[in-house]
């Protein structure tokens, strides 16, 4: 087996050099605009104002530039404002940050996911008209899905983990009995008791001659995953690939997108998403932010197969190939399963097209009786704030668990001012009191269910690649209403009064800081 060549001191020191190079570059931009300002008007006197209202001009013609382009209002805003006022920092940061070409640069291919066979396409869209029989709505969100070459599959089991020690224990199970292949995609990999057990039977598997292939983001692993674990991988047979490696980036803010999604297939037969990286956190093996409530789902059947079809077009997307056709990792063994799931993915390269937003408002305006929330983080555009408040006006019985325990202070001042508005129309926030909800998932009306690696912000909807899975009608879907239930009971309600009663402070440094959410 051919040996990757992985990250050599010299490069892990580049790499946590470079994150902390990249983020002071903001800083000296507006250094920078400070700087040619004074020179400005120290070496032009007199011209000072005509060469400084032509750095204006440029700034402007870039801001209508970011005006007419497509996608998300509020991300146009900021950065047309930055523009404006400050037009050498915004025009310098833009370059770096802000176009659509970046997404674009990173190295990586514009790959399509493994072909489907007619019979797979045929198969799905029987099961689109059988849900849309039965359910319209969600008929027509499994349709806009499938659209976007995400089929829809019956066949189908899934079972929901209400925390990372159950998952762990299930995942690290059904890895010990690979026979053909394990494919992992994870944001953190990170050394610690979890890691040693998955460990352990990666390089068992492997040795036995099962294909192992390992994806994991750079960023995500910059203090948390030494090289000798690394080459420890890949002398057991593992095949590892980094996704967006830092130290290729240090005079370009590439970094700011990653591969966020969480993603375990074995055999064809199995995948894993939800929340949960591989880290000891996610057990609740050490305390960060008091309990570390998160989920995932196990889906077995046909419909892993849309998790492995993601992971085998990151990967070539990577550069890497594979040494089988796509349909050699396809599931070999049918089962019978009840309702449906519909496997999907999003990143940079889709925008202004966001399926995963775009799922959250077709859930949020398709829920007839209750819709229940959780998500660590809640930044979102305007469209979607209104849609929840013309929801719970409409009767709807929304939800929102988020944590009281944040792990970034300011990313929960940021999403606080949004409760107000929708506190006003009626919906219901609960924070979790023992600790920080990491899970990110939806329940609408006791019928459909989203679970995977999507936060309620702009980088999910806008920079990173994530992945999800909806489950219609599968007996999972009430498992998660039950977790939800008791999330719900361990809570704490949070009132219109008590968002009034934040000081005057607080609220002025929170509406600051969410001109710049589009960054956090």
């Amino acid at each position: 087996m051919r040996k990757r060549r992985l990250p050599q001191p010299k490069e892990r020191t580049e790499r946590r050099i470079s994150a902390a190079t990249s983020l002071t570059i903001c800083a000296l931009t507006v250094i920078a605009q400070i700087a040619i300002t004074l020179s400005l008007t120290q070496l032009l006197a007199e011209k000072a104002n005509y060469v400084y209202f032509v750095l204006e001009l440029a700034g402007a013609v870039v801001a209508i530039r970011v005006y007419q382009r497509q996608g998300s209002p509020s991300y146009k805003l900021v950065w047309m404002c930055l523009l404006l006022a400050l037009p050498v920092s915004g025009m310098i940061l833009f370059l770096l940050w802000g176009g659509s070409h970046q997404a674009k640069s990173l190295s990586l291919r514009k790959v399509p996911p493994p072909a489907e066979r007619e019979s797979a396409r045929m198969e799905s869209a029987a099961n689109v008209a059988r849900l849309s029989r039965r359910s319209p709505a969600w008929g027509r969100l499994a349709s806009y899905l499938q659209k976007r070459d995400f089929l829809l599959y019956s066949g189908s089991r899934a079972r929901y983990f209400p925390d990372g020690a159950a998952f762990f224990d299930d995942l690290i199970a059904h890895l010990q009995k690979a026979e053909i292949y394990i494919f992992l995609e994870y944001y953190i990999l990170a050394e610690g008791k979890i890691w040693d057990r998955i460990f352990t039977v990666l390089r068992e598997r492997a040795a036995a001659g099962v294909e192992v292939r390992i994806i994991f983001d750079d960023f995500g692993n910059l203090t948390r995953f030494s090289d000798a674990s690394l080459q420890a991988l890949q002398d057991a047979g593992v095949e590892v690939e980094v996704f967006n490696p830092v130290h290729r980036y240090v005079n370009r803010i590439y970094f700011n997108y990653r591969d966020h999604r969480k993603i375990a297939v074995i055999d064809g037969l199995y995948a894993y998403t939800g929340g949960i990286n591989i880290a000891d956190e996610y057990a609740n093996l050490f305390v960060r932010f008091g309990h570390w409530k998160d989920t995932g789902v196990r889906i077995e059947g046909a419909g892993a197969w849309g998790f492995a079809s993601q992971f085998i077009q990151m990967w070539k997307m990577i550069g890497r190939s594979l040494p089988n056709e796509d349909d050699y990792y396809r599931p070999r063994v049918e089962i019978e399963g009840t309702g449906w799931c519909q496997p999907f993915t999003d990143g940079p390269f889709n925008n202004p097209d966001n399926p995963v937003e775009d799922t959250y408002l077709q859930l949020i305006s398709s829920a007839q009786r209750m819709l229940y929330i959780t998500t660590p983080y809640y930044a979102v555009e305007e469209s979607m704030q209104k849609a929840l408040c013309i929801a719970a006006d409409a009767g709807v019985d929304v939800r929102l668990m988020v944590p009281a325990i944040p792990d970034k202070w300011y990313v929960y001042m940021v999403a606080e001012t949004y409760w107000g508005e929708l506190l006003e129309h009626g919906v219901k926030i609960y924070r979790y009191t023992p600790g920080f909800i990491h899970a990110k998932s939806v329940m609408a009306d006791r019928e459909v269910a989203l679970i995977g690696s999507t936060n309620m912000d702009y980088r999910t909807f806008q920079l990173h690649y994530e992945c999800a899975v909806l489950l219609y009608h599968m007996p999972a879907v009430e498992d998660l209403l039950e977790d939800m239930d008791h999330v719900m009971a361990q809570s704490s309600r949070y009132t219109l009064e008590e968002w009034k009663r934040r000081p005057w402070y607080r609220r002025l440094f929170a509406s600051l800081l969410r001109l710049a959410a589009i960054w956090f």
